[in-house]
């Protein structure tokens, strides 16, 4: 299981750079070209690259920052067992939930 994690957290943290990467250079465009966020959201409703982009983003956040957060809590804190997967399995799913959700309204705002 943890060499799954190991590669799950790798590969997500690829999708991660990528996603950010976009997405901070999105913002720096939409500052110097002085948009409002009324305007960017005129931009992104509809687009539906925009949503590909997020919601990937979204999923590989929602894996990547629960393992991670599983491994602090592993080596610093001595949490093990399944009660701690299980608690950051739900808050994957919330993270999951959420993300998903703010991605869409955005797209159809």
């Amino acid at each position: 299981m943890n060499s799954s994690l190991f590669l799950a957290q790798r590969i997500t943290a690829f999708i991660l750079a990528f996603a950010v990467t976009i997405h901070l250079a999105t913002i720096l465009y939409a500052a110097q070209q002085g948009l409002t966020a009324g305007h960017i959201l005129q931009r992104t409703h509809g687009n539906v690259a925009f949503l590909t982009l997020y919601v990937l983003f979204v999923i590989a956040a929602s894996i990547h920052a629960p393992i991670g957060l599983r491994a602090i809590l592993r080596e610093w804190l001595g949490w093990w067992g399944r009660r701690v997967d299980v608690s950051l399995f739900a808050f994957s799913a919330v993270l999951l939930a959420l993300g998903l959700r703010a991605a869409y309204a955005v797209f159809v705002a």
